[in-house]
């Protein structure tokens, strides 16, 4: 089955920029949809991105809208997020999911996850 591996993670101070990456190796059988979720201890789970890999159809939070760009490679087999003008409230381990297409929108679709990259933005 299809195994995520997250890198790019580090601390940056506010108004920095981080890129994440997201690795998937193995079948994707019809696995079209890549996320990026995060979550800090304490509080709930975010999506904060996502690509349908074949549309290249993307989604953002409201709280991450134009400072946060989802992508993927040529090969579809890597997801990006690239994060700029970061904030203090951007600190959490992020996750990146895959989910069959076309539950791109559907949080709960989401069922193969990487291990996460721990984010943290100082004031």
């Amino acid at each position: 089955h299809v195994q995520l591996v997250e890198s790019g993670g580090g601390s940056v101070q506010t108004g920095g920029s981080l890129t994440l990456s997201c690795t998937a190796s193995g079948p994707r059988n019809r696995r079209y949809c890549m996320g990026w979720f995060r979550q800090d201890p304490g509080k709930q789970r975010e999506r904060v991105a996502a690509v349908h890999t074949l549309s290249d159809d993307t989604y953002y939070a409201d709280s991450v809208k134009g400072r946060f760009t989802i992508s993927t490679d040529y090969t579809k087999s890597t997801a990006y997020l690239k994060m700029t003008d970061l904030k203090p409230g951007d600190t959490a381990k992020y996750y990146c999911a895959t989910a069959p297409g076309p539950y791109c929108l559907e949080p709960d679709r989401y069922n193969v996850w990487g291990q996460g990259t721990q984010v943290t933005v100082s004031s």
